[in-house]
């Protein structure tokens, strides 16, 4: 059973997210604010939780705050919540470690969803045939190891952290180099949902991606081919 921890100071919404995902089995905890989330995530070791759903506007410690202090431990699913409508809200807790982003007042069924889709690609939670596939699991590029089986990634020997949507996206890019991907073909068969025009979500995860490599690998592996998309050479 999945474990998912709600966060978020509004009650009555936090106990209608709790309703509906306990209909649908999962273990559901709650938080009302940010330091009562991180000390709750501190103290589940025997008890882990599996996806975080996290509000930005909460007092004590707002929900970006706790989304870095996440990162600097877990890769764990986090789906953002924000009564916040700018593109520029969505990008900022996409930039700081969230996985998805939904804007209040939203449907709790597209709700569930996403949260169905984020621990699927994580967790290989309720298992279906996957776009992203390929006969070899293991990917080798120069100085990088990418071993689908065990959703690790190597630079130089050493383990890279990435979130299960950067490592989603790496794996896509690599098992076809040379392969440029635009941001609409990346986001159907990554998310695997349908690609809306002003969607900033490819971009961000790129973003926080190559940032990633760069810093581990010395030089840059994911490049853009302006106006079309995304690819790695060989």
């Amino acid at each position: 059973m999945k474990h998912i921890l709600v966060v978020d100071d509004d009650a009555e919404i936090a106990q209608l997210i709790t309703i509906y995902l306990r209909n649908e089995g999962f273990k559901v905890s709650g938080a009302m604010n940010g330091r009562e989330a991180l000390k709750y995530m501190e103290e589940m070791n025997n008890d882990p939780i599996h996806m975080m759903i996290l509000d930005i506007m909460m007092p004590e410690m707002d929900g970006l705050e706790v989304c870095r202090h996440v990162r600097e431990k877990y890769t764990i699913p986090i789906l953002m919540l924000s009564a916040k409508t700018q593109d520029m809200d969505k990008i900022l807790g996409l930039m700081t470690g969230a996985d998805d982003y939904m804007i209040k007042p939203f449907n709790p069924l597209e709700l569930l969803a996403r949260v169905k889709s984020l621990l699927r690609r994580s967790f290989q939670f309720n298992p279906e045939p996957s776009a992203v596939t390929t006969d070899d699991e293991m990917i080798k590029l120069s100085d990088l190891t990418i071993n689908k089986t065990s959703h690790r990634v190597t630079a130089h020997g050493k383990e890279l952290t990435l979130t299960s949507t950067e490592f989603d996206i790496l794996f896509l890019l690599a098992r076809t180099p040379g392969r440029v991907f635009s941001a609409e073909e990346m986001f159907q068969l990554v998310w695997k949902e349908k690609y809306y025009a002003s969607n900033n979500t490819v971009m961000v995860h790129i973003s926080r991606l190559r940032d990633k490599l760069e810093k581990a690998l010395g030089y840059k592996l994911i490049q853009t081919v302006w106006g079309v998309g995304y690819k790695i050479e060989s």
